[in-house]
């Protein structure tokens, strides 16, 4: 293997592996900073707990999510150098920004929530969270108008071979990126959801369980109180009971939100990239059926081994044009428009190296795209199933006894993941062979490309790769056994981990002046540690 196919892998694993941390940050931040809201409207103690819980998953997925990301910055300086200058002028300035919102308003924001209970005023509190939730959202924003520039260049002009941005409206208002953006943002919502649903239908099956709460003839829930456990009293019941509804809701809401989103995204990559929808499609003749199932060899780069079992006419014109008659051209069609544009071979240019010479295969991996975009549908609309089922299996206010099912609600929480994980790496893997993908019809620069064979660092070779695979790998393997173990030690925990006040009796309400007595600004001895223990 050789050093270029190493850093692609490299790339790959590390991005794929912290964006599972992303949506959920991004998504769980929002749902954290609307209960804290709701607590100060209502006053209710169960959104206080909702707060507190869901609030610290939040930061150990956020503390994790920071310590993986950290990596990616690195990764443009030491394997990919030559993309780093040939995108540098333009990836400045986005990438500036994020920083500044990430580890500037992001953290200091999130340190005055963290250590602010008991000292800040309820609404400088609260403000305080929405303030580095919404600095999460807006800095998701500038790294998709880098990543979107990418899939569609604009705004610059060629200057000694390099593109210089000269309108960064342009870059900063991209199209690809206005869409992409609701896209991711409504992605990582729906993994929000999910993950409210599932850990929220464990704690009422727990409580079910353990004898707490029992139904009665009529299927409708007796909710109860237990003696010897900690915070398991009925505002627990209406924290999980709550916090399910909500998470149900939302991930229908969500995945409507993806499909709408996906689908003004999809037909933007029909014009942009249309050999990255082919590809998704395994669409080889010009046409207009949909593939739902096609077999045969995706690697074929003429297609002639890819046989489409089953097909829905029409259902491809209607994705790229909204009709169910417009042709949509194939690989077999393509192939030989990007050869004329492009070349038949990288050029004989010391850029490449041994690579020089090489035949272009402008056909992307056709199983990793075509199954990469089913299971981004596929992954997001059973999350959105199952959170209707939920809904309807909830509506008498428990969850069956059934343990597979609870087991099932559990393991559906990876659902979303998947679905957006599979998203990127359809949208990262169908851009080859081109890192900077080209779009002259759009953008009316035909030099604004670049072959991923030209972006690898020249004097990085395989064997330093292969060690900081292994060594990033390593670690990254470390990190996901601790974050994993700290994420089921506080949800197996309950409320009562994130608020260990409640096993003194402590109970956290708001007065009359709208200050957090037991939360912001006051409470009594048995919540003397709560700041420490909420924060680490």
């Amino acid at each position: 293997m050789e050093a270029l196919d190493i850093a692609r892998w490299q790339f790959g694993i590390t991005t794929v592996y912290h964006f599972l941390m992303v949506p959920l940050t991004i998504g769980l931040g929002l749902l954290v900073a609307l209960l804290q809201t709701l607590w100060h409207r209502t006053g209710k103690e169960e959104y206080l707990r909702m707060t507190k819980f869901w609030g610290k998953l939040f930061l150990i997925n956020f503390i994790m999510g920071v310590a993986t990301g950290l990596v990616q910055e690195f990764q443009f300086g030491m394997a990919w150098s030559e993309y780093s200058r040939f995108v540098g002028d333009v990836f400045g300035a986005p990438l500036a920004m994020e920083s500044l919102l990430a580890f500037f308003i992001e953290s200091t924001f999130l340190g005055l929530w963290i250590f602010g209970w008991k000292k800040l005023p309820a609404r400088i509190h609260l403000a305080c969270l929405w303030t580095a939730v919404v600095g999460s959202v807006v800095s998701a924003y500038f790294i998709l108008v880098a990543n979107s520039w990418m899939q569609h260049p604009v705004g610059v002009e060629i200057v000694n071979g390099r593109p210089r941005m000269v309108d960064a409206w342009a870059v900063f208002t991209n199209n690809t990126a206005l869409v992409a953006f609701p896209h991711t943002l409504t992605g990582a919502v729906a993994v929000a959801g999910g993950f409210l649903l599932g850990i929220s239908w464990y704690h009422l099956w727990r409580r079910r369980r353990d004898g707490i709460d029992t139904v009665d003839g009529q299927g409708r829930v007796l909710v109860g109180e237990s003696a010897t456990i900690p915070g398991r009293d009925k505002t627990d019941h209406a924290v999980w009971l709550r916090s399910l509804r909500i998470g149900a809701v939302v991930a229908m809401i969500a995945f409507a939100g993806t499909a709408i989103t996906g689908d003004m995204q999809g037909k933007l990559m029909f014009e942009q990239q249309p050999m990255k929808m082919a590809a998704a499609e395994a669409a080889c003749h010009d046409g207009t059926s949909f593939s739902v199932l096609s077999i045969g060899d995706p690697g074929s780069k003429n297609c002639s081994d890819v046989t489409a079992v089953i097909e829905v006419p029409g259902i491809l014109s209607f994705l790229a044009h909204n009709d169910f008659t417009t042709d949509i051209k194939g690989v077999n069609t393509l192939v030989p428009e990007y050869q004329a544009k492009y070349g038949k071979t990288l050029p004989d240019n010391p850029i490449y190296g041994d690579r020089a010479g090489q035949e272009i295969q402008y056909v992307p991996v056709m199983a990793v795209t075509y199954w990469g975009f089913r299971m981004m549908i596929g992954f997001g609309g059973l999350a959105a199933l199952a959170a209707l089922v939920a809904l309807v299996l909830v509506r008498r206010g428990t969850v069956p006894e059934s343990k597979w099912l609870m087991r099932l609600a559990v393991f559906g929480i990876l659902a979303p993941f998947g679905a957006n994980a599979a998203g990127w790496i359809f949208t990262e893997m169908g851009r080859q062979p081109f890192v900077v993908a080209p779009n002259p019809q759009f953008t009316g620069i035909d030099q604004v490309f670049m072959f991923t064979a030209a972006a690898v660092s020249p004097g990085v070779s395989a064997g330093e790769l292969i060690f900081s695979l292994v060594a990033l790998g390593t670690v990254y393997a470390v990190l996901l056994v601790v974050e994993v173990k700290l994420l089921f030690r506080y949800v197996r925990g309950g409320v009562a981990a994130a608020m260990p006040e409640l096993a003194h009796g402590a109970q956290g309400k708001k007065s009359n002046d709208g200050d957090h007595n037991g939360g912001a600004s006051g409470g009594g001895a048995g919540d003397t540690d709560d700041v420490l223990a909420f924060a680490y």
